[in-house]
Order: C-alpha cells, then sequence, then structure tokens
C-alpha cells in the first residue's frame, strides 16, 4: 500500500517527524521558515499532499484554502487554537481540521504561574539588573515585590489550562475566582468562586490570568475600561491570546502605577512585538512558551499523528475535529 502523502509546515520534534516519516512520504520543512499561504498551497499541489501538518500562525486563510489541492484531506494544526485557519472556508472544500486538546493544559499553566511569580516578585526587573552589572548588594528597600499568599487569582477562562492553574495556585495559599461563560459543576470548581459578570470579578481579584480564545468577539478586552475595574496594585497574566489585550491601555496603566506589574507569553502579530512594552519595566516578557517542554510538544505531534492516521491510513474520522 502507498503511504500518503504528508506536507508539514514547520520543522516539528525529532520523535513526531521519526514517526511522521515512518508512515508518511513527508515533504519537510527542515529550515523552519515560515511559509505564506502562496507556499503552503504550492508545496501541497506539487507534492500532491493528502494531509497538512501545520501549526499556530500558518496562514490557512480563505485563500490558501481555496489554493490547496483536491487531494488535501485533513489539516492537522499543531495546536489547540485554530484562529490562524478559516474553518469555515475548510468546511466548504471539504477539508477536516484537527487540533490538539488536553495535552498542553499542565505546562501552559506553568508558564502562566510562572510570569505571576515573576511579576509579584519583580523577577524582570531583578534579573536585568543584575545582567546589566548595576547591583551594588542587599538593601532593606531594594525591589520589593508582594506575596501571593492570601491573595485572590481571578481565571478568565476556566477551562483545562484555567483549572490546571488553579491547582497550582491552591498551593500557594491563594483564592480562586473565575469567570466563565458558565458556572462549573461543583466538582471542578473546586472551591472557585463564580462571578456571573466582569465588574463583580475585576473588582474582587488581586491577580488577573487571561485564558479566552481570539477572535473578533474578545479583541481587545482588556481595555482601559476593564483595567480600571481592577484593584490598584492589581497584577495582569496574559497565556491566552496576544489580540485580547489593548496593548497600549497595558502600557498607561503599568507607566501610571494603576496595575503593579504585568506578565505576557503571547503577543498581537506575533513575532511583532509593541514596541511600548520594551521599555515597560514592570513587564515580564516571554517569547509564546507555553507549550513548550519536550513532553507536551511530543504529545501535540502524537495528537496531530494520530488523526492523520485516522483519516489517511484507515479511512475513518479524525478523533479531534473542530468546526
Amino acid at each position: 500500500m502507498t503511504k500518503p502523502v504528508l506536507l508539514l509546515t514547520r520543522r516539528f520534534p525529532d520523535a513526531v517527524e521519526a514517526r511522521a516519516q515512518r508512515d508518511y512520504i513527508t515533504v519537510p520543512n527542515p529550515s523552519d521558515t515560515p511559509m505564506d499561504g502562496a507556499a503552503i498551497a504550492t508545496a501541497a499541489k506539487n507534492a500532491g499532499a493528502q494531509g497538512i501538518l501545520c501549526a499556530a500562525g500558518d496562514p490557512l486563510n480563505a485563500a490558501t484554502i481555496a489554493a490547496l489541492p483536491d487531494s488535501v484531506k485533513l489539516l492537522a494544526t499543531f495546536s489547540v487554537g485554530t484562529d490562524h485557519i478559516d474553518l469555515a472556508a475548510a468546511r466548504a472544500r471539504g477539508i477536516t481540521v484537527s487540533n490538539t486538546p488536553d495535552v498542553l493544559s499542565v505546562a501552559t499553566a506553568e508558564i502562566a504561574f510562572l510570569l505571576i511569580l515573576a511579576a509579584a516578585r519583580r523577577g524582570g526587573e531583578s534579573e536585568r539588573l543584575l545582567r546589566a552589572g548595576e547591583w551594588t548588594g542587599w538593601a532593606p528597600t531594594q525591589l520589593m515585590g508582594v506575596t501571593l499568599e492570601g491573595k485572590k487569582l481571578g481565571i478568565l477562562g476556566m477551562g483545562r489550562i484555567g483549572q490546571a492553574l488553579a491547582k497550582m495556585a491552591r498551593g500557594f495559599g491563594m483564592e480562586i475566582h473565575y469567570r466563565n461563560r458558565k458556572q462549573l459543576p461543583a466538582a471542578e470548581e473546586a472551591g472557585a468562586i463564580y462571578h456571573a459578570d466582569d465588574a463583580g470579578f475585576l473588582g474582587a481579584i488581586d491577580v488577573l490570568s487571561m485564558h479566552i480564545p481570539g477572535g473578533e468577539a474578545t479583541r481587545n478586552w482588556l481595555d482601559a475600561r476593564h483595567i480600571a475595574l481592577l484593584k490598584r496594585g492589581a497584577i495582569v497574566v496574559n497565556t491566552g491570546r496576544g489580540t485580547t489585550v489593548d496593548d497600549a491601555a497595558l502600557c498607561e496603566a503599568l507607566a501610571k502605577g494603576h496595575l503593579r506589574a504585568a506578565g505576557l507569553d503571547v503577543f498581537a502579530g506575533e513575532p511583532k512585538i509593541f514596541p511600548g512594552y520594551l521599555t515597560t519595566p514592570n513587564l515580564v516578557l516571554l517569547p509564546h512558551l507555553g507549550s513548550a517542554t519536550i513532553e507536551t510538544r511530543d504529545a501535540m505531534g502524537f495528537r496531530c499523528l494520530d488523526n492523520l492516521d485516522a483519516v489517511l491510513i484507515r479511512g475513518g474520522a479524525a478523533l479531534h475535529p473542530v468546526g
């Protein structure tokens, strides 16, 4: 039996690429240079690809999907989010889209908590001071942050990642509050306090951790109006989608002291960064590391291949279809 042809738009972990090469005729991207939509469509057409293993940031918009050859049956994205894919266009072409749920929650929650700790304890400022050779020794009032014990953590979007973060935060003695489209069952809440409106939620918390999807419905959700509802001295962390934060409003709130500190792992227009972020001292920045562990990235790739196997090798339905 001839192996199906699989286009890989990026360089994936070694274990993932090895399995793909075992079961498919692969068209790799060893240089890991991001491909634009035309390049993806051309590569798929030239190879007669039946599947595409793509990644967050790949421009699989309506124009790209329209240009894909009829041979393509499945887009398996190396991500949970699918805002880089025009799902309606894929559906119209009869192309299935699959994602990677359930395998990156803990890793992303770890990054969220890393940012919370670094923001609360001024980790970014401290490291920059040392690297610049400007530390003159310990002082009683130097770089004082705040203790997390007893603080109220507000989780915006209490899905798998939010619940994993809540579990970690309880170990630090934090009280958990959350804002969600609907209240969770008591077993999933595990004592967390549900808020049915933004004002009550934001006004109650000391730390806000954002875990909401991208798209027009949530664009610039954290704007000047919502920031003003937070307590003075609150901390904000975002590991969800960069588009959900109004960059200028966040920088202004940090500069004026309404917010004590913030931590970001995601940005609108990645890899470009809002210029104001680079000069804001009480802001910790990470380059989209949420799922960046060996264990998690392997699991994500294997989940993609599980979906590809189900459709292209066994002739069945995708295990994790989207849209």
